[in-house]
């Protein structure tokens, strides 16, 4: 479960953002990796190295792990869940790149400044079932990427090998594959904001609308994939455009409103419940990354500055766990 979608400002500043959902506690914390760190792999003994600063989504788990981020070129990805179609490689291969699936993310954020150089890079990677610290498990990945022109991707690596796709609506989900889901869009070529025709005629009696809102009729609510996608792409397309970057944080905000999974609300056949743990926020203009916990709806915004892009370590900022108010009195 995880939602993404790309937003662009009137003056051109481009923005990736999503919502990250999951039953397990992922603990994640925002969190600026310096240039020139090295990663350990679970799938290379030597690790990679990052000659780029990011900002992201992580957690120290005897080195950090982080699930999207944007870093110092404007670069920023995301890592979403694609259960039941995400096939790797065995084993690792002599003269590649190899990486973990959650490994990805970092080794991106690290090492290119475009998509276009990452579409250039990929005959070099080689993307191993190996498993991730804390999950213990080969973790079922897909991974959408954007930059500061708007150029926006998809990566996925199926039975038949890795595809590389340009994303032309900025959205991107779950399983299945992005290629069916957009397909899937053609079965609502019928949305719209304006209302539909406000009433019909049905033999002898005349049936009216209840009022505005007719043009999103048949718009899926649910919560699977599919319908997260559809809805995502929906109020991408329509959502007023905005001037300034905290206006498209804002705007963004209200467009994962639609999609943000409350605790509760979705359970799992064991019991578990999937549950918007975190919205993030990836400016890549500034560049700068914002993430809104579930406990604490506040907006955190980290800047990549000079000092924690020269650091010697990587720099964690810690959330506030319950609401925060702006108390007037």
């Amino acid at each position: 479960m995880c939602t993404s979608l790309t937003y662009q400002t009137t003056g051109g500043d481009q923005f990736l953002a999503r919502t990250m959902d999951f039953a397990f506690e992922l603990g994640g914390r925002p969190v600026v990796i310096p240039r020139q760190h090295h990663f350990t792999s679970v799938s290379n003994p030597t690790g990679f190295d990052t000659p780029y600063s990011f900002a992201g989504t992580g957690r120290d788990l005897n080195g950090y792990i982080l699930v999207d981020g944007v870093n110092e070129y404007g670069v920023s990805a995301a890592a979403l869940y694609f259960a039941g179609q995400a096939h790797y490689a065995t084993e690792p291969v002599d003269g590649q790149i190899n990486l973990a699936p959650h490994e990805v993310i970092m080794w991106i954020l690290g090492n290119v400044k475009s998509t276009a150089e990452l579409a250039d890079r990929l005959a070099d990677l080689t993307i191993t079932e190996s498993a991730a610290p804390l999950l213990n498990i080969v973790v079922p990945l897909h991974w959408i990427i954007s930059d500061r022109q708007g150029e926006t991707y998809v990566l996925e690596q199926e039975a038949d090998g890795m595809h590389y796709m340009k994303n032309p609506v900025g959205v991107m989900t779950n399983s299945p594959d992005f290629d069916w889901h957009l397909k899937n869009l053609s079965n609502y070529v019928e949305l719209q904001p304006e209302p539909h025709a406000v009433n019909r005629q049905y033999g002898e009696l005349t049936v009216n609308a209840f009022g505005p809102g007719t043009g999103a009729l048949g718009m899926p609510g649910d919560y699977t994939s599919p319908s997260r996608f559809i809805r995502t792409v929906f109020n991408r397309e329509h959502t007023d455009a905005v001037e300034t970057d905290g206006d498209a944080v804002n705007a963004l905000s209200h467009m994962l409103n639609s999609v943000e999974i409350p605790k509760g609300v979705k359970i799992k056949s064991d019991g578990s419940a999937d549950y918007t743990q975190y919205r993030s926020y990836m400016s890549m203009a500034e560049p700068a990354f914002y993430m809104q916990p579930y406990n604490d709806q506040t907006i955190t915004r980290v800047a990549l500055t000079e000092d924690l892009m020269t650091a010697a370590e990587p720099t964690e900022f810690a959330l506030a766990t319950t609401q925060q108010f702006n108390a007037v009195n």
